[in-house]
């Protein structure tokens, strides 16, 4: 983080990073270690059903993460029910207080519209939403990129909407900008300071730099990192993405022209 800007606010967390990282896909437990400190990320999320913790040889992922550096932000991957996405969360929040994370107070939620497209349910999403907050939870909510979904999920107390770049693992980066910077617009109107991140669908580290050009809080991530040819390099190729976007956002772009200028003044040239 720049000594320029200031922590990334959700709820009761402040961030110094902006980049949240997925803890799922690696082809080890320790390649997973080696990325997420290359990523440079304070918080990661892990999926917290009970089958998604042990891997095929009976070995619990939450042993291979340093609880005293992370914040686990659990998710409710997986979930295609409001029902199915509250038992998760609060399974979560169970598994965090025993470990004394301070993760245990909020929830990334996911409520699935379908196995083709992992898009969200947005009448199920906005359903766990309102009864999360009720029982408590900060919840960090998985959205599409429209507005009107977004703006609803912000009045039903969520600390902050995700929306889709595009699919879950896709790759495909930020497809449509446009509604981004109208979640942002209309976020930012009841709240300045309110949280957007950009959530799924980054394949490389521009996608990460053009979702932070764009005006975003921050970005999370899984897949393009771990599923890329070489997870290290990608991890650290992502944090400095994340930085650049977030300096040039707040630097300002120049506007674009259609036509050349000079970056010389013409005063003072030199006569033929």
């Amino acid at each position: 983080m720049s000594e320029f800007d200031s922590p990334l606010q959700l709820g009761t967390h402040a961030l110094t990073s902006r980049l949240i990282v997925g803890t799922g896909k690696y082809a080890t437990f320790e390649q997973m270690q080696e990325c997420l400190e290359a990523s440079g990320a304070e918080v990661i999320t892990v999926a917290v059903r009970r089958e998604r913790l042990v891997d095929s040889a009976g070995r619990n992922i939450l042993d291979f993460i340093d609880l005293s550096k992370y914040t686990i932000l659990p998710n409710t991957a997986g979930c295609f029910t409001a029902d199915d996405a509250l038992r998760v969360a609060r399974l979560g929040r169970e598994i965090l207080l025993g470990l004394e994370n301070p993760g245990a107070d909020w929830v990334k939620l996911e409520v699935l519209g379908d196995k083709k497209t992992l898009l969200p349910d947005p009448v199920a999403t906005l359903h766990a939403t309102e009864q999360l907050v009720k029982d408590g939870f900060q919840v960090l909510c998985y959205s599409t990129d429209d507005p009107m979904t977004a703006r609803r999920l912000q009045e039903a107390g969520a600390t902050s909407v995700m929306p889709a770049g595009s699919p879950i693992g896709s790759g495909q980066g930020v497809l449509n900008p446009n509604n981004i910077r109208i979640c942002l617009e209309y976020l930012k109107e009841q709240d300045p300071n309110y949280p957007v991140i950009i959530d799924a669908g980054v394949g490389t580290a521009s996608d990460v730099a053009i979702a932070m050009e764009l005006g975003c809080d921050g970005v999370l991530l899984n897949t393009g990192i771990a599923s890329a040819r070489d997870p290290l390099q990608m991890a650290q190729a992502m944090k400095l993405a994340c930085q650049a976007g977030r300096l040039a956002s707040r630097a300002g772009r120049i506007p674009k022209k259609l036509y050349a200028t000079a970056s010389s003044p013409e005063t003072g040239v030199i006569g033929q």
